[in-house]
């Protein structure tokens, strides 16, 4: 038990700048579902079951149209392709995790992926159960910003029109603190230059794998320059 607690200490600091953020994107979402005529416990459902953050907004408008099992699949693939290359890059940091692996792989989204490549637990807090409650409190936040959403969308009316990029907005938030703190940008320029050039070649709707892979590749082949610049 004491080692639980210290782990919910040593996590929790780390969390609240997610806290802040998945209030708003999570209101925002249980707004959006409320709106389109969606139950509260469907809201609450989706964000403990899926948990996908960009995906999440995607069903909203899967659900008001009707089910279509491979147009949510296909869909899905694409939206969520990136998290393919997050599992590649945590199968050691995942590799000993025991009954919670399948929990941490579920929850890793796009901010918690971030925090726990730029964090290490303290030296007396056990690795997996540092990972786990960063990932189980971000969750938390999320179910909670949905469940405000939707609430509010019920009693109040909002003008739903441009609540999508509340989630862009987060991104761009992230990436501008990653910048600052890490004293190697190559591999954000990679990542950059990656999607504009494959933003331009594939059109927007089709860009996201093919801007991945070529991430994976440049990162590859660029392998010995961005580690020795991270050394310095």
């Amino acid at each position: 038990m004491k080692k639980h607690k210290a782990a919910i200490r040593a996590a929790l600091p780390h969390t609240l700048p997610i806290l802040s953020g998945y209030l708003v994107l999570g209101s925002a979402y249980g707004i959006l579902m409320n709106s389109n005529g969606i139950s509260l416990l469907w809201t609450v459902f989706s964000s403990i079951f899926i948990y996908a953050g960009s995906m999440q907004f995607v069903t909203v408008a899967l659900l008001a149209t009707g089910f279509d099992l491979l147009g949510a699949f296909m869909m899905t693939l694409m939206v969520n392709a990136r998290h393919i290359f997050y599992g590649i890059s945590f199968l050691g940091k995942y590799r000993n995790m025991g009954p919670i692996k399948p929990y941490l792989i579920f929850s890793l989204t796009d901010e918690t992926f971030s925090l726990l490549c730029s964090l290490k637990p303290p030296l007396d807090i056990p690795e997996k159960w540092f990972y786990f409650y960063i990932s189980l409190f971000n969750q938390i936040y999320w179910i909670s910003g949905s469940i405000l959403g939707s609430l509010l969308g019920s009693l109040l009316g909002f003008e739903t029109r441009g609540l999508e990029f509340v989630l862009t907005a987060l991104f761009v938030v992230i990436f501008i603190g990653q910048w600052k703190t890490a004293k190697n940008h190559i591999p954000a320029i990679i990542g950059i230059l990656s999607a504009v050039i494959c933003r331009l070649i594939f059109g927007a709707t089709d860009f996201i794998i093919p801007s991945m892979l070529l991430i994976l590749l440049s990162v590859t082949l660029s392998r010995g320059p961005i580690e020795r610049r991270s050394l310095k």
